[in-house]
């Protein structure tokens, strides 16, 4: 079992400083949100929600995911990072790729790409980005970017994507890993077809189950049911050595947490988040190794 955290809500420099205590405290990886803007004028419905709006105030910093994990990677050695998620169809293919692949030369091979479709229409018009095709276009990126990142001379031709023979430099040192968020049927059939793992939100440990349980029958449909396959999440169960031992029995390969949140210790600075990444490495991750 994997430990990771994230950085969503959090002021954008305290990131700077919970990756190297993470990093120390023998925590797995940290995840990054992603949003570009909120406007004024917001039509879209957000998923899961009573009023239509989401939940967080349009002040809410989102730092840009691939700014933010280069700046962490430096202050770091071992720990990994990825997303939660990132919304890839709203930009530009060799963008994405560029991004990517330069933060995993930075990075010595530390990251992944977790994708997702989305749900701001504003976001992909302001980025001159098809909204309605963002699905097709995403189940067509991945490839695109995997082929881009061979190194040399590469190309791709689909139906949404057509990349001239060109070098793009750099490129990663290793295979970047993809996985993809998202709880949908169209999302975990994504995920089981094409990816390399499947990122989930909060659930209990038997609301999870339900996910990976269907992800274990897409991926037998698919024969790669003997392939690695990674599945992140954040469980709402109170946290214990035993839970993630039951979990990682589901197929479960990393959870997703915030010690710092449900372990307050009336500090403040940086120390507001030192005491309890260790109080949760000794007490919880050790235990589980």
């Amino acid at each position: 079992m994997q430990f990771w955290s994230g950085t969503a809500f959090m002021d954008t420099t305290d990131a700077l400083a919970v990756a190297p205590l993470l990093d120390e405290a023998g925590y797995h990886g940290m995840v990054c949100s992603d949003h570009m803007i909120y406007p004024r004028e917001l039509s879209s419905p957000y998923p899961d929600s009573s009023t239509g709006k989401p939940p967080w105030a349009p002040e809410t910093a989102w730092p840009d995911s691939w700014v933010l994990i280069g700046a962490m990677a430096a202050v770091t050695r071992r720990l990994r990072f990825s997303n939660a998620v990132y919304v890839a169809p709203a930009r530009p293919l060799l963008e994405v790729a560029k991004q990517v692949a330069t933060a995993a030369v930075i990075s010595g091979g530390r990251v992944a790409l977790g994708v997702g479709v989305g749900w701001m229409r504003e976001e992909f018009e302001l980025m001159g980005q098809d909204f309605d095709t963002r699905g097709k276009r995403l189940d067509e990126m991945i490839p695109a970017l995997r082929e881009i990142w061979r190194g040399g001379w590469v190309s791709y031709e689909g139906r949404y994507y057509s990349v001239p023979e060109l070098m793009i430099e750099p490129h990663p040192p290793a295979p970047v890993p993809i996985l993809c968020g998202g709880e949908s049927e169209a999302a975990l059939r994504r995920a089981a077809r094409s990816c390399d793992g499947w990122i989930g939100y909060a659930y209990t440990l038997e609301q999870a189950t339900r996910y990976t349980s269907r992800l274990a029958e897409l991926r037998r449909d698919h024969g790669r049911q003997d392939e690695p396959f990674d599945i992140i999440l954040a469980l709402l169960d109170p946290p214990s050595p035993d839970l993630y031992k039951r979990a990682e029995d589901h197929g479960i390969t990393a959870v997703m947490c915030a010690p710092w949140l449900s372990m307050p210790n009336g500090a403040t600075g940086v120390d507001r988040f030192r005491g309890p990444i260790e109080q949760f490495a000794e007490t919880v991750i050790a235990k589980v190794r």
